[in-house]
């Protein structure tokens, strides 16, 4: 087998596919020993692994020995070649192509200059630099300004900072686009709770003479909230969903769903209190 290019089964599919596009792109080719096309696209498939130094994995499925993965992926005949990029399929072709062909399907495939600033920006942020991932995000969209997903990081980077004035004006310049919806609008909360400064010790008075005051209660999750105090938070919401569950058109299960969106590196969180939720609304 050719450098950059590896033989994938049923029982390796998940691990040398699905979970190896989260890193780079990953071109599977199904074919078949018998398969005259196959063998005469095969060997143009690994010149371009090869030439393109590790910047995507080629992954081998005999089609006949993997039954199950072709009609998983609706393979009716070979050769067929499939696209995977975060661990999903995103492109395909059939038949044996010139190798321009090939190389063009495989340049679309591969992140863009913008997209591979995204990704170190990424790599910066999880090791602790916000401000270098900042660096690199404003970098990104110089490179594309197309690039919404970048400009999303970038908002909750800065909002993260403490500089929320700064991420409502890339927010506003979002295209319209129903996959990011619910993202932008926790990021929109985010940027309010970061820009409330509530008085925590004020609100926490108001609420031990009553209550019942649940403006002070939300107000105060937004505090806790635009700290990254995730939990306090929902904790505030809750009450206010379990003392009277439609206050203001259901303002508090509407900041609860909002900070779901913001919590999603705490699935464990998340889970717990949307079962909290769904039990106070049910």
């Amino acid at each position: 087998m050719a450098a950059h290019a590896v033989d994938v089964s049923s029982a390796t599919f998940e691990h040398e596919v699905l979970e190896a596009s989260k890193q780079a792109p990953v071109v599977v080719d199904f074919w078949a020993p018998w398969c005259g096309p196959c063998r005469a696209l095969g060997p143009v498939l690994e010149k371009l692994a090869a030439a393109y130094g590790g910047r995507f994995k080629l992954a081998k499925i005999n089609s006949d020995e993997n039954q199950d993965l072709a009609a998983a992926f609706g393979v009716r005949s070979i050769p067929t070649v499939i696209g995977f990029r975060d661990g999903r399929p995103v492109s395909q072709f059939l038949g044996a192509v010139p190798e321009s062909q090939a190389r063009a399907f495989i340049d679309k495939l591969l992140p863009s200059p913008s997209q591979i600033e995204q990704a170190r920006a990424a790599a910066l942020r999880k090791a602790g630099d916000a401000n270098g991932a900042a660096l690199a995000l404003r970098r990104a969209l110089e490179l594309d300004a197309a690039n919404d997903a970048a400009r999303l990081d970038l908002a909750e980077i800065l909002i993260e900072l403490g500089r929320a004035a700064e991420a409502t004006p890339l927010l506003d310049e979002v295209r319209p686009d129903v996959d990011l919806d619910a993202r932008i609008a926790a990021l929109r909360a985010a940027a309010g709770f970061a820009e409330s400064a509530a008085d925590e010790g004020g609100l926490r008075r108001r609420l031990a003479s009553n209550p019942a005051d649940h403006e002070a209660r939300l107000a105060l999750a937004g505090a806790y909230a635009g700290k990254r105090r995730y939990r306090e938070a929902l904790d505030e919401l809750l009450e206010i969903v379990r003392r009277q569950r439609d206050w203001k058109d259901g303002a508090a299960r509407k900041q609860a769903l909002n900070i779901f969106n913001l919590a999603g590196d705490q699935p464990e969180l998340v889970s717990e209190y949307r079962r909290k939720l769904a039990s106070a609304l049910y």
